[in-house]
């Protein structure tokens, strides 16, 4: 099954700072990307719950410095009554 989003914005989603990430954990990054590829993004979340904690804790993303992820808009539909 294969992700709509990179692990890159994954990351971006969960607060985690993916460049330091990588830089200091690379065969963690790996890894988990490898994962995430084969994987829905749920399921990732799910299975890596235990590692992405501690993960944001250690690579806090800079609220600042990160870019926003656009939220799709919600569309009002009326109800018609007959």
């Amino acid at each position: 099954m294969e992700n709509d989003q990179s692990f890159e914005a994954y990351l971006i989603s969960k607060k985690i700072d993916s460049s330091k990430f990588k830089l200091e954990e690379k065969s963690l990054y790996d890894a988990l990307q490898s994962d995430f590829d084969q994987m829905n993004a749920n399921s990732f979340t799910q299975q890596k719950l235990f590692l992405i904690n501690p993960l944001r804790r250690k690579y806090l993303l800079d609220t600042a410095a990160a870019p926003s992820v656009a939220k799709p808009k919600t569309v009002f539909k009326p109800k018609i009554q007959k």
